[in-house]
């Protein structure tokens, strides 16, 4: 699936696909350079599924972990910082990847080795002020 989106509120097109995935999948890759949108776009997610927790970027933090409407997980990972995927042992990736909540990664390219088979592959380019966005699962 692929998606053109000029603002950021035309990210919510794409927040609903990917949430209409969650209960096939529950780990979200998203690829892109700085700044991108990656962030941007799993803040509209975490809207959407009606999280009041301030989303963030957890770049500093590696991982943040909020709460839906409904009571629910969700996981956002951001790995750049990271020198090789061991740290990401150290951080017990394994509890969250397998935990069956919704796991939305940045810069997953440094954990690669370690991503499940079974995931979501978001890839966000950017072209003037347009952002295209691929989706692959």
């Amino acid at each position: 699936m692929k998606f053109r989106v000029d603002s950021v509120p035309g990210l919510d097109d794409v927040a609903a696909y990917l949430i209409k995935l969650i209960p096939e999948y529950n780990i979200f890759a998203f690829y892109g350079q700085m700044g991108a949108g990656k962030t941007t776009l799993i803040k509209r997610i975490g809207h959407l599924l009606g999280t009041t927790d301030l989303t963030t970027s957890p770049t500093f933090a590696i991982i943040n972990e909020y709460n839906t409407a409904s009571g629910e997980k969700i996981y956002h990972f951001d790995f750049y910082r990271i020198k090789d995927a061991s740290e990401a042992y150290d951080i017990g990736y394994e509890e969250y990847f397998y935990s069956h909540y919704p796991c939305f990664i940045e810069w997953p390219e440094k954990i690669q080795e370690l991503l499940p088979e079974n995931h979501v592959r978001i890839d966000i380019t950017v072209s003037d002020a347009t952002r295209i966005i691929e989706i692959n699962h």
